[in-house]
């Protein structure tokens, strides 16, 4: 039998292409952003469950070009009140605010004050011989070998403590660094404590200061600052944690031990209005921005982390703290974002967020439900 070799590679070819366009179609269809109608519904089934189960309590945002798709609290801002939480509580961001404790480098920069180049020796004092190296592009990236404060086997039991810099500082000054500075990524919150020293040398004005008058006053984010205990904030949710599967109040922390690595308050909907103003050169230039934004070491950035899913870029963080649990990500492509706050430190605000996420595109999620791992998908 004779075979014509060039039909059959024209049919071959004709297969692949289909199966291509197939691929690629199917990969458009799954990656669309959904109708809202869809998205709330599918959103609001996935909330009861993650209440049921996860005991989630906290607020959510989900929002496209701006505008809020879901802005809902979920649980009580007060158990013992039973005051609900609603879009204006108040909650704790946890390692949230490393991502405006870079921008306020960035705005120093912006204004010729310091670069990230620069040696954190210059605006440290009294500096180790092994910080020489370190830059405050080091301190940003999570790349200087310092070693993290909030590991060390007595941070329990020092964190109810006030603290000075020096007295804070003083604990891992002197430790050895864990790898050569820029050979490495290790999150450090020590690394963002110094930060905030640097933006009070180099402003001269305290953090806190620094924050309200350049980034949260700026953007009219009037529910957002530095937490203190003996303050009067409205709508400031209470702090809690599972203990033996009881939710018990959340064990104290100075606001002085976490400082510019993750003592910031704030809403779900002035975190609307920080995702915004990123978008825009209301803070600083867009060469700025894009510094910010691009990863350095396991993928990265300045407070921020980059990644991708749904096939487009992932800009987000998690935060955690006593009686708290946080995260935001963003899609800038589409201009998605999704905010989790929780009251409760043991709420999975990464997850959640992420499987919002997927709701808005499309995309497969996990159900909070006893029938652990099974796939939904919309459709």
């Amino acid at each position: 039998m004779l075979i014509n070799f060039n039909r059959m590679n024209r049919f071959v070819a004709l297969v692949v292409l289909c199966l291509l366009f197939i691929q690629f179609t199917s990969a458009q269809i799954f990656a669309a952003p959904q109708p809202t109608q869809q998205i709330v519904v599918k959103a609001e089934e996935y909330m009861n469950a993650a209440v049921r189960v996860n005991r989630f309590s906290g607020s959510i945002l989900v929002a496209r070009d701006g505008k809020p798709l879901i802005n809902k609290g979920y649980g009580m801002a007060n158990l013992e009140l039973d005051v609900p939480n609603k879009p204006q509580t108040v909650f704790r961001l946890g390692s949230l605010t490393k991502q405006f404790t870079a921008m306020a480098i960035m705005i120093l920069q912006e204004n010729g004050k310091l670069h990230t180049n620069d040696p954190i020796c210059n605006y440290l004092s009294d500096c180790p011989a092994t910080w020489q190296p370190i830059t405050i592009r080091n301190l940003l990236t999570h790349t200087s070998g310092i070693q993290d404060y909030t590991r060390f086997p007595n941070y329990v039991q020092t964190m109810q403590l006030p603290v000075t810099h020096a007295n804070l500082v003083a604990r891992f000054k002197n430790m050895p660094l864990e790898f050569t500075p820029s050979e490495k990524f290790k999150y450090t919150s020590s690394g963002y404590y110094l930060l905030g020293m640097i933006i009070e040398q180099v402003s001269g004005k305290s953090y806190a200061d620094f924050l309200q008058e350049n980034i949260f006053a700026p953007l009219v984010m009037t529910n957002t600052g530095y937490d203190n205990y003996s303050r009067l904030i409205k709508h400031r949710a209470g702090g809690y944690e599972l203990q033996d599967n009881a939710i018990i109040n959340a064990s104290y922390t100075d606001m002085s031990i976490p400082f510019a690595a993750g003592a910031l308050y704030s809403t779900i909907e002035d975190l609307l209005r920080w995702d915004q103003a990123l978008y825009t050169e209301k803070l600083v230039s867009r060469q700025i921005l894009a510094e910010i934004f691009t990863p350095f070491k396991d993928k990265y950035g300045y407070g921020w982390i980059i990644t991708k899913q749904f096939d487009r870029q992932r800009i987000g963080h998690d935060g955690g703290i006593n009686g708290f649990s946080s995260s935001i990500i963003r899609f800038p492509s589409d201009h998605i974002t999704a905010i989790v706050l929780s009251n409760n430190q043991n709420a999975p605000s990464g997850e959640i967020a992420s499987n919002l996420a997927a709701i808005v595109f499309g995309a497969p999620y996990k159900m909070p439900q006893e029938r652990k791992g099974k796939l939904i998908t919309n459709g």
